[in-house]
């Protein structure tokens, strides 16, 4: 008998949409979605052409493929290969997870307005913010990730504004720094980049005492969020000034992803990218604060006032991977966040964050990621499932674990909790003072971006400019606007807009509370295209 062809794929598009997919395989590289449908298809010989074998043959090869199928999940499950195997937690090892609560109508029939409004009541009536989180010890946050505190020394070279330090070369001068470095994998534009790098490597190398030593940084300051609230723009603007520098390309996301190997998660998970590979991304910035060394032997940086910036809008917010690595879990809740591991590395690290109007966030976000077939009545149903999960955690979790609640966050269709900004802020409170986050709205920094840019200008002890340079700043054109295509669909209807003005304004009333400042409660707001 000749030999059949079998070919397996999926039904559905395999775009990056990681926050829609609550469950997902990965067998020999290939990401795979069990709420999918599986198609077999075959390849017949043009000689069998009986249509009675030909109905027996497919059902001998369907119930072939299922069974192959099967068998490799169930390898695949037994031996719990984490970057081969990507689960969204177990419902049963949360007791947060998803819940339908005392909503259990039909998710298809959501529309009505008024089982969304009894919804969203349920909702502010069950949000609270709870007592401080217990700060892990640093001695914890080092047994966790012992290869990143090695690599950072707990001091860096006075008389240098930026956190920098000088590490001994050791390895073959002649060989390419930069070769393994995962971000220059699978980036055709970081690999140009890390060209240039590369050529000037070696020149900026100090020789002292017959070794050779390297200049390394970490930033001076973050850009940490939030996403569509402006901080492309706010980029763009602060590259302007001579004295700050940031990485070779915004948004590296190292670490809230690519420190634990993910690049998107519909992928499950690469190699973990070492905080080498972060580091250089600071690379041309050192050069650039360590200047001519030939001409300064004793290796003195010649522009110590330089400084550093990192644009990544998810450092804020982004915990979801934190469920995958930390089994210390408390109540369903991360045992260490971002910031837990910054304040240990540098403590006296600055960030800025930009927010907006939660409800105009999210639809800015939902146009602007979203793949196809958008339109303001499936912006809505959207909302309604999101609402609806995130009342069924909230009826067995608290307001902060539902916030972190991978899952729940993994299977909303919108991002409704990156919105609730309070929650985030209220966490990075914990570890940092106020006066080392410079919060800002993008309704004000639209209006006058040079009282904005003053401010953060003054929040960096950054010196004053010429009035040529100022006006260079502040006046080029926003950057990251809408798409046209998205501008065309027009405002979000009204009743979603009110729903989600009730569902955000417990949160934004405690905002504007803790930040004693009343225009966060965005009452007077008007739609930013």
């Amino acid at each position: 008998m000749t030999q059949m062809d079998y070919k397996y794929s999926l039904l559905g598009s395999t775009v990056d949409d990681y926050h829609k997919r609550p469950l997902l395989l990965q067998v020999d590289e290939t990401p795979l979605n069990l709420f999918a449908v599986l198609e077999v298809k075959r390849e017949l010989p043009k000689r069998w052409s009986t249509l009675s074998y030909l109905r027996r043959n497919r059902l001998y090869s369907f119930l072939f493929g299922l069974a192959v199928m099967f068998l490799i999940m169930a390898s695949y499950i037994l031996t719990g290969d984490k970057k081969g195997l990507l689960l969204t937690p177990s419902p049963y090892h949360f007791t947060s997870l998803v819940s339908p609560g005392p909503f259990a109508f039909n998710i298809s029939s959501f529309k009505d307005y008024a089982h969304i409004k009894v919804v969203v009541k349920s909702i502010m009536a069950k949000v609270e913010f709870g007592s401080s989180r217990q700060l892990p010890e640093r001695k914890t946050l080092v047994q966790s990730e012992p290869h990143m505190f090695s690599v950072i020394p707990r001091d860096f070279l006075p008389g240098v504004k930026n956190p920098c330090w000088y590490k001994e070369h050791t390895g073959n001068l002649t060989a390419d720094p930069y070769g393994t470095n995962l971000y220059g994998r699978y980036s055709r534009r970081f690999r140009t980049i890390f060209q240039h790098l590369r050529s000037a490597f070696q020149e900026h190398l100090l020789h002292h005492n017959g070794k050779f030593y390297r200049m390394r940084c970490l930033p001076y300051f973050y850009i940490i969020g939030q996403p569509k609230c402006g901080t492309t723009d706010l980029y763009d603007r602060l590259r302007l000034h001579p004295h700050v520098k940031f990485t070779t390309f915004k948004e590296p996301h190292w670490w809230t992803r690519k420190r634990f190997g993910i690049i998107r998660l519909s992928e499950g998970f690469h190699d973990r990218y070492p905080v080498e590979d972060y580091l250089d991304l600071f690379d041309q910035a050192a050069y650039q604060i360590q200047g001519n060394i030939t001409a300064n032997t004793s290796g003195s940086p010649s522009h110590p006032n330089i400084i550093i910036g990192e644009a990544s809008a998810s450092t804020m917010w982004d915990n979801n991977a934190w469920v995958y690595f930390y089994d210390n879990t408390t109540e369903g809740e991360p045992p260490f966040l971002i910031q837990d591991f910054i304040h240990a590395l540098q403590p006296d690290a600055r960030f800025i964050v930009m927010l907006r109007d939660p409800v105009e966030r999210l639809y800015s976000d939902y146009l602007y990621f979203g793949i196809a077939n958008k339109s303001v009545e499936d912006f809505h149903e959207k909302v309604s499932e999101s609402l609806l999960l995130f009342e069924g955690c909230l009826s067995e979790s608290s307001t902060r674990s539902c916030v972190y609640n991978t899952t729940v966050n993994n299977a909303m269709p919108v991002r409704l909790q990156v919105g609730l900004y309070i929650v985030y802020l209220l966490d990075w409170l914990t570890v940092f003072s106020k006066e080392q986050i410079l919060v800002l709205r993008l309704e004000d920094h639209a209006s006058n971006r040079k009282y904005t840019m003053n401010r953060v200008f003054d929040f960096l002890k950054l010196g004053p400019l010429t009035k040529e340079l100022e006006s260079g700043i502040t006046r080029s054109p926003a950057s990251n606007t809408r798409r046209p295509a998205d501008k065309n669909l027009g405002p979000m209807l009204g009743i979603t807009r009110e729903i989600l003005r009730d569902f955000y304004t417990p949160f934004n009333e405690k905002l504007a509370k803790v930040l004693h400042n009343n225009s966060f409660l965005w009452e007077n707001v008007s739609s930013l295209r």
